[in-house]
């Protein structure tokens, strides 16, 4: 696999900058100066980089100057802007690839990202599971809803990727207790039930209903596309 290392500007780089590059298994490193940028560089160099140019822009656009000049351009470059810099873009369309206004929202720049790699033929992404506000990397046992990660239980985690991993269709408890909880668990069917709860808890109210009960029957995660 390539090694996706991404330079970010500046450092340190915004707290949900990092936490979305983390959720989806990207390496990067933070630099602020462009001998940091120099010094930092792996051997074989930058896959990318995203640079915030909402607040200190005259330095931002000299990351993306220095990255452009070379023999061979790091790209994609992401440059993250605030409304009031709309107009500032124009004169500046080959410093960039794409660019988000600020405040993000970490799924669209996971959908940016995903697509700027694919496009320019770089890395091979992890296996992400999505269901409306819920993502799950299966790789690293990780868990977001609308971006927020979630704090799940080994357990919890495998009931909530199976749910999402078939959307729609409603499982029995005794289903759930055997495909999630394997043939060997002797568990009764409350153990279900205990774990459906503390998702909802942990999903939020506004989520909870992602999990819904279907009476007389078990659970189900989101409408069936039918």
């Amino acid at each position: 696999m390539t090694s996706e290392t991404f330079v970010l500007f500046p450092n340190p780089a915004p707290t949900e900058l990092v936490r979305t590059l983390d959720f989806g298994n990207y390496e990067w490193r933070a630099v602020t100066t462009i001998g940091d940028l120099r010094d930092a560089e792996p051997d074989d160099g930058w896959t990318g980089a995203i640079i915030c140019a909402d607040e200190d822009s005259d330095a931002a656009w000299s990351i993306c100057r220095e990255l452009r000049r070379r023999d061979v351009p790091v790209e994609p470059l992401l440059v993250l802007v605030n409304g009031n810099q709309l107009t500032e873009l124009d004169d500046r369309n080959d410093l960039f690839d794409d660019f988000m206004v600020t405040p993000f929202h970490p799924r669209e720049l996971e959908a940016r990202l995903g697509h700027l790699l694919w496009k320019a033929g770089r890395g091979i992404r992890p296996e992400i599971v999505q269901h409306g506000p819920l993502t799950l990397n299966v790789e690293t046992y990780q868990a977001a809803i609308d971006g927020r990660p979630l704090d799940l239980t080994f357990m919890e985690y495998e009931l909530l990727k199976f749910l999402s991993s078939h959307p729609g269709k409603v499982f029995t408890r005794e289903t759930l207790l055997n495909r999630v909880w394997g043939y060997d668990y002797y568990g009764g069917a409350r153990t279900v039930d205990v774990h459906v709860r503390r998702l909802r808890a942990k999903l939020g109210e506004e989520h909870s209903s992602l999990i819904q009960t279907v009476r007389s029957v078990g659970y189900k995660l989101g409408q069936s596309r039918w």
